[in-house]
């Protein structure tokens, strides 16, 4: 049996009309008959009553109409998704993120991609820090990945999506915090929070950068896994830490921001993904982020 006797099939039934159904299939009358003969050959049974003046369907005829249609149907349901699949509308994209920083980057990209493809699943990694992403990204783990500039790996691409730079975050009652603005070698001697060591936080690499920059290494006291963690420690009073200007949306009881003095060093970031990755999904997202994170001039 093949789809297109069943068509046929089908077609004759709802027209009762071997004339009008050829013609709803785009195929001439004689053929159609003989697919309905072999058709019916092939079951065993007549599905139709016909004469020269009418055609009605048989109890067998009407016992298959429904089931042929649904065959029908889920085949229609399996080639659109097989075409979706092909175009990147169906599938799924992890995307490998770290904290406060994708507080606003990342919502308007899951936002834009569940309005524009709904199909496609977006696999959520959390806490995954910038040399993390890349390095999953590049091994394949991830599909996509937030990472900070510059990247340097083989086949790995990147687009800018948002400039950042350090800012200072203090305990509101610290010393240092009626001033406007902070200069770094005034906290040499200041217990530090910030992100662990082991894990490719550039946010971290970038505080040690500053630091050393301005003639010290600094003291860290404590690590923490997020943002959100770390400026609560801060407003606790354990110690002082500099983070990226796009977590001053969090606000902690006990803690305030101050810009650091003088030039500061860019915390650019941006979607790293591998250049041979076949996805076509991650096409559709890609193409997405360029709609709702725009690379900023």
């Amino acid at each position: 049996m093949e789809f297109r006797h069943l068509a046929g099939f089908v077609a004759v039934a709802e027209e009762l009309h071997f004339g009008r159904a050829a013609a709803r299939l785009h195929i001439a009358q004689p053929p159609l008959s003989q697919q309905i003969r072999q058709l019916e050959h092939e079951l065993g049974v007549q599905l139709f009553e016909r004469n020269t003046r009418s055609v009605r369907l048989t109890s067998a005829g009407q016992a298959m109409l429904d089931p042929a249609r649904q065959v029908l149907a889920d085949l229609d349901v399996a080639t659109r998704a097989a075409q979706a699949g092909g175009r990147g509308e169906i599938g799924r994209v992890s995307i490998g993120f770290a904290g406060a920083s994708s507080h606003e980057t990342l919502p308007r990209l899951t936002r834009a991609v569940r309005a524009r493809h709904p199909g496609i699943e977006l696999v959520l990694r959390g806490q995954t820090y910038s040399g993390e992403a890349l390095n999953k990204v590049a091994e394949g783990e991830l599909d996509l990945g937030f990472v900070r500039l510059p990247v340097r790996r083989d086949g790995v691409a990147v687009r800018l999506v948002e400039h950042e730079h350090l800012v200072a975050a203090l305990p509101a009652e610290h010393r240092l915090a009626g001033r406007s603005e902070i200069d770094l070698p005034d906290l040499a001697d200041e217990p530090f929070v910030t992100f662990p060591g082991t894990r490719g936080s550039a946010v971290r690499d970038a505080l040690v950068h500053a630091c050393v920059t301005a003639g010290f290494h600094p003291r860290i006291v404590q690590e923490a896994p997020d943002s959100y963690t770390i400026l609560a420690l801060v407003g606790a009073g354990v110690g002082v830490t500099l983070t990226v200007s796009s977590v001053q949306h969090i606000r902690t009881e006990g803690m305030v921001y101050r810009p650091l003095a003088g030039p500061s060093r860019p915390m650019s970031l941006a979607l790293a993904w591998r250049r041979d990755n076949p996805s076509a999904a991650l096409r559709c997202v890609l193409a997405v982020s360029e709609e709702a994170m725009p690379t900023p001039e």
